[in-house]
């Protein structure tokens, strides 16, 4: 990148970027790890400002969300009828303002069922000849149930569901309740543990692969694609000895918990581009922005995969330079929707940005390394 004094306008010569006011509403801990100052810094670098919204249970002695705003856009991780109704309200007042994302879309994720039916709609989808992993994509076997089946029933309804199974509660919202999840090894383990819940059970069908699996992040069309560990493969012997039992995911594996980058392990991530191709295909049908996707690998079948969870704004502020494209997705978004005829100048201010800070960065590097050579 050229030097700043290279640079066509000088920093002080530029023409002020126009701003844009993002409201944002999210549960205290994910405001906490979400909202970092590296964001707030960068992001208002580029001409957008994050406001926080507070909702309040009652408005009898607080500002409702329509006299906090207006925003250009506002982006969200709240649930239930209360934040609904704000937002529909607000939305009746200024129907300018993009709402990412639209709580029809979301709620779909709160459903382990409908969640997976976007993959099930495009994974017969067939591979281009010049893909040279033909990869495939399709979701696990799945049944829900709220009863044990017997006879005639347990046949129709088991059908083709072999143990072991992953048994996840139906509702994916959040909650500690969510996330109990077990293995089950047999159909006397799954007896006892529907005579123990009186909500609805979604069985999927377990799928040895090589205990990593491989998280799709998604901000708009920019995808990121992460190794984490996962649960072990299990043996048929295994499947044998623990028949009859019912093992919690806390149980099975303290590396299932491990959330570090596998530098050194031997699975090979995913062609980017098949990863790209999954998260488009989930974007475009549940029309949400913000999500990531569990993809893991059939350790018989390395072209085969399987879409086994999707969850609303994760954890971005894991990824390095989360700030980056965050801010670049939101300012092509705005740009495009609020003033179609001005793209294109705002590009080129915000290109003529990043180069001044490049060369910045470029200034700092130099002097640092003349001030090393001197010591």
């Amino acid at each position: 990148m050229a030097p700043r004094t290279n640079s066509p306008v000088s920093q002080s010569e530029a023409a002020p970027v126009r701003r844009y006011r993002i409201g944002y509403a999210f549960a205290p801990k994910k405001e906490q790890t979400f909202i970092q100052p590296s964001l707030l810094h960068h992001a208002s670098r580029y001409g957008i400002d994050f406001v926080p919204i507070s909702i309040p249970v009652s408005t009898a002695t607080a500002k409702t969300l329509i006299e906090q705003g207006p925003f250009h856009c506002i982006i969200h991780k709240l649930y239930g009828p209360h934040w609904n109704q704000h937002l529909k309200e607000y939305s009746s007042k200024y129907p300018q303002t993009l709402i990412l994302d639209p709580p029809e879309s979301i709620e779909r994720l709160h459903n382990r069922v409908s969640m997976l039916d976007v993959v099930t709609a495009f994974e017969s989808k067939p591979r281009r000849s010049g893909d040279r992993f033909q990869s495939k994509i399709s979701v696990p076997k799945q049944v829900l149930v709220d009863h044990y089946p017997e006879g005639e029933e347990a046949t129709n309804l088991l059908a083709g569901l072999e143990f072991p199974v992953i048994a996840k509660p139906l509702l994916a919202n959040g909650s500690a309740k969510s996330h109990e999840m077990c293995l089950i090894f047999s159909p006397k383990g799954l007896r006892s543990l529907l005579a123990d819940t009186d909500s609805p059970i979604l069985l999927q069908q377990f799928v040895n692969h090589g205990g990593v699996v491989f998280k799709g992040y998604a901000i708009g069309e920019h995808v990121q694609c992460v190794k984490r560990r996962s649960l072990p493969d299990i043996s048929e012997e295994q499947v044998t000895a623990l028949e009859g039992a019912m093992l919690p995911f806390s149980q099975i594996s303290n590396s299932a918990n491990d959330e570090h980058n596998l530098a050194h392990d031997p699975h090979e991530m995913p062609p980017l581009e098949f990863v790209e191709e999954v998260a488009k295909g989930i974007r475009v049908g549940l029309k949400l922005n913000f999500f990531n996707f569990d993809v893991i690998r059939d350790s018989k079948d390395p072209s085969s995969y399987f879409v086994i969870d999707i969850n609303y704004f994760p954890g971005y502020a894991k990824l390095p330079n989360y700030e980056h494209a965050l801010t670049d997705f939101l300012l092509n978004l705005l740009a495009t929707s609020s003033h179609p005829q001005s793209q294109n100048q705002n590009q080129m201010e915000l290109l003529q940005l990043k180069e001044e800070e490049a060369a910045t960065t470029l200034e700092s590097d130099v002097k640092q390394h003349r001030s090393h050579k001197q010591e």
